[in-house]
């Protein structure tokens, strides 16, 4: 069963990427100065203070060990990493529960890759209000013609951005948290078929027809005899 599969992928995955964090903290404690994790706290807890443009903001807090170029690079490197590791689940879900009809083999890439521009984007941009606005000046240059099929799928896009987001700030168990919340959360709409009707048109695959085909496929061929051999 496709739901039980994923249900089980997804739970030894976390639990594996939990586990390997966990022991590798253990073994080099002063790592934790270096990674980019903590940023959620620092959002929390700093006050809303106006700049001289009146604006208020929060802004990133990154490692205060971060103080050379190896420091900055592995800082930047584990963002990276942590928004791959987080995003790759989430294509495992929208493989998994998407109406073949309307599946879109180029969201799936832009799942995984998103998070990894907007994370990059984020360093950049995120003490420079003149950066962030002659981003979004390159940005709406750009025409993007892809429209997405489903608002379904927009869900997606903009869990891909929250993680680039969150990576980008110093914040990866944040991304972490949303990709658990999210992918669980589709999960168990499928599973339970919430709000859906018969004969509409449907975003998710069919689950009960999944659960047919398994057991159908579960099931033993019906045995043919041999055909006789006339002398």
């Amino acid at each position: 069963m496709k739901a039980i599969r994923l249900f089980a992928q997804l739970s030894v995955y976390y639990l594996v990427i939990g586990l390997v964090v966990f022991v590798a903290l253990k073994m080099f404690p002063w790592a934790r100065d270096y990674l980019p994790v903590g940023g959620v706290e620092e959002l929390i807890n700093q006050p809303q203070q106006a700049g001289a443009n009146g604006l208020t903001g929060v802004q990133a807090q990154p490692s205060g060990h971060v103080d050379s170029l190896s420091d900055s690079l592995f800082w930047l490197s584990t963002a990276i990493i942590g928004a791959l590791l987080t995003a790759l689940p989430v294509s495992w879900t929208y493989m998994s529960i998407r109406n073949n009809d309307e599946y879109d083999q180029s969201l799936i890439s832009t799942i995984i890759i998103l998070p990894l521009v907007v994370t990059g984007i984020v360093v950049i941009v995120q003490n420079s209000l003149a950066l962030a606005f002659s981003l979004a000046g390159i940005a709406g240059a750009v025409r993007f013609k892809n429209s997405l099929k489903s608002s379904g799928d927009a869900l997606f896009i903009l869990l891909s951005v929250g993680i680039g987001l969150s990576a980008g700030i110093g914040a990866v168990e944040l991304a972490i948290v949303m990709s658990i919340a999210f992918n669980y959360g589709f999960l168990a709409l499928w599973f339970t078929e919430y709000g859906e009707r018969e004969g509409m048109k449907r975003y998710m695959s069919d689950f009960e027809v999944d659960v047919m085909v398994a057991t159908t496929a579960t099931e033993a061929p019906p045995s043919v005899p041999p055909p006789e051999v006339k002398p």
